[in-house]
């Protein structure tokens, strides 16, 4: 994917407008979600989308395989959801 910069500005609100160039390119509407990074003078906007059901299953095909490989049993997982769930 090629770059594109372009210039805006943060108004009184703390609100920027990202330029029509980059949401056209980007495939960018109202609504979408965004993680904001920040470090030093360097802020990152990173779409949030919902995975697809394949890359959901490789998620979770991942995750027991390292569960398996850690030794991590069910009643493990119960017992530190538990533990999450009291300890609000």
């Amino acid at each position: 994917m090629s770059s594109s910069v372009e210039v805006t500005k943060l108004s009184s609100k703390g609100q920027v407008v990202l330029p029509q160039a980059i949401r056209e390119k980007l495939h960018l509407s109202e609504g979408v979600k965004f993680v904001v990074l920040g470090e030093g003078d360097t802020i990152i906007l990173k779409k949030i989308e919902m995975p697809t059901l394949e890359r959901a299953k490789r998620l979770v095909k991942k995750s027991r395989a390292y569960a398996k490989k850690v030794g991590l049993k069910k009643s493990d997982i119960k017992a530190s959801v538990r533990h999450a769930r009291s300890s609000k």
